[in-house]
Order: C-alpha cells, then structure tokens, then sequence
C-alpha cells in the first residue's frame, strides 16, 4: 500500500511543475520524480507530465515558426495571436485540470487528452 499523502504531493509536483516555467528546469522536476518514486501511478503521472512538456514546446515551437515567417504579414498575425492566447489557455487549463485529477482522485493516473505521448 502506497501512501495517499506522497502519491498526491509527488504526481501535483509532476503536473504543476510547468508552472514553474516552459524551460527545460521545469521538466527536470517529473523526471526526477520518475527516477526516485517506486509508486507506479506516480511514476505514470510524471511519465505523462513529461508528455505534455514535450507536446507544449513542439506546439510552441511550431508557433514560434509561424510568427517568424510571418510576422512581418499583418493578416497572420491576427490569426497567429488569438491562436497563441488560445494555446496559453490550452495550457494553463489543461495542467489545472490535471491538478484537481489528481486531488480528487489519486489513485488513478491522470491522462491529458489529444497529446502525443513519447514515453
């Protein structure tokens, strides 16, 4: 049996620790918490924190290339910047929601939907 306390603790430090920053530093925190957890459900909840990183800057970085090609266009940038507000909200929303998942519910792994998942 696994303590309640920790699996909570340990699998909202792995979601929320993208609020910490979208750099690679907060990344660092579910991986650590992979390697040093022996409780399998936190061990997928940072599994799929690190997913949700990975797809976060792959839909950032696609982003970013948007606005650097098209920058200089004003008709993109309407569209690109409602698009990056929405990608913002997306975000924030998404790693919340996982938050209460894991509050109410600790002992089922969260899953984020509609994400690539590498690990």
């Amino acid at each position: 049996m696994y303590d309640t306390d920790k699996r909570k603790l340990l699998s909202a430090l792995s979601h929320g620790a993208i609020f910490f920053s979208t750099t690679l530093v907060s990344v660092g925190v579910p991986i650590a918490i992979l390697l040093v957890s022996d409780d399998p459900v936190v061990k997928e909840n940072a599994k799929e924190s690190i997913n949700f990183h990975f797809n976060v800057w792959f839909y950032g970085a696609i982003l970013g290339a948007l606005f650097f090609l098209f920058g200089w266009l004003v008709l993109p940038l309407l569209l690109l910047g409602p698009l990056a507000g929405l990608g913002y909200l997306l975000h924030w929303g998404l790693t919340i929601w996982a938050l209460i998942g894991v509050f109410s519910n600790p002992d089922i792994p969260f899953r984020y939907p509609y994400i690539f998942r590498f690990l």
